[in-house]
């Protein structure tokens, strides 16, 4: 049994930086279990059915701009697994849930860089996902229920975002200094996951403190990804904080274990 995870995948310079957060994840994905496969929701991938990859290779997306050549570079061979497709397309049937297969998107930074920093050889097979921020909580949870039976069979389910995730509000001077609001949204939010509130947590943007500005309206697809890797461990109820730390004033690194190994 996997649990299902929740990793913030920042900047796209944590691919090439060797911080606290690259550290933390470089050893984490040393130390867990390794996984039979990996299924891998990311908010650089936006769509209003939700789809499904069904790739074979999949090739690297640089979808960002402005940064250091390095970064351009780099790439993340993965390949996919068609059996595990086939077993998605079912589970999503049986739920009721709506989809449509990919072929051709290769792997957003958003997968990518998380998944480099976990398992650099590339040699676990991934199904990407998408995330559509016009669902409502509840349904993005319900989307992630639907794959909970994954965990059984050994297939890590990840979801890529940001809690704490407001670009225009970001210090790229970075002092080491938290901005007092990020602070207060991501306590809040730990204490709702950890008592698994769904309730409250569905009606973030109104009851969280701050949820102006920790998410933002032109940005809560690196927000809600959380709900999808919530429902992956719907049968657990179990929130653990893995790491927190910050970038830049708010932007926060934060890695998030629903359910447990077993």
């Amino acid at each position: 049994m996997m649990p299902s995870l929740f990793v913030a995948h920042g900047s796209p310079l944590l691919a090439i930086e060797n911080n606290e957060y690259t550290k933390f994840l470089t050893q984490l994905g040393q130390t867990m279990p390794r996984p039979k496969a990996i299924v891998l929701f990311s908010a650089h991938w936006e769509s209003k059915v939700q789809k499904v990859s069904s790739a074979d290779q999949y090739s690297t997306i640089y979808d960002f701009g402005g940064f250091d050549e390095a970064l351009y570079k780099i790439e993340y061979p993965a390949y996919g697994d068609q059996q595990i497709v086939k077993e998605i397309k079912g589970l999503f049937t049986k739920s009721g849930i709506s989809f449509e297969m990919d072929t051709q998107r290769g792997l957003d930074h958003g997968a990518w860089v998380v998944l480099r920093l976990l398992y650099p050889n590339a040699d676990i097979p991934i199904v990407a996902m998408s995330v559509n921020p016009n669902l409502t909580p509840e349904e993005q949870y319900n989307i992630g229920k639907a794959l909970s039976v994954l965990r059984a069979n050994d297939i890590l389910l990840i979801a890529s975002g940001g809690t704490s995730h407001n670009l225009r509000a970001l210090k790229w001077q970075d002092n080491g200094q938290v901005d007092q609001w990020a602070l207060e949204f991501e306590d809040w939010l730990a204490h709702q996951l950890e008592k698994w509130d769904l309730p409250v947590l569905y009606k973030y943007d109104t009851l969280a403190p701050n949820a102006e500005y920790a998410v933002p309206p032109y940005g809560s697809e690196h927000f809600i990804p959380i709900f999808y890797a919530l429902g992956a461990a719907d049968d657990q109820q179990k929130a653990a904080l893995l790491h927190r730390s910050f970038r830049y004033g708010n932007l926060s690194h934060s890695v998030w274990q629903f359910g447990s190994f077993s």
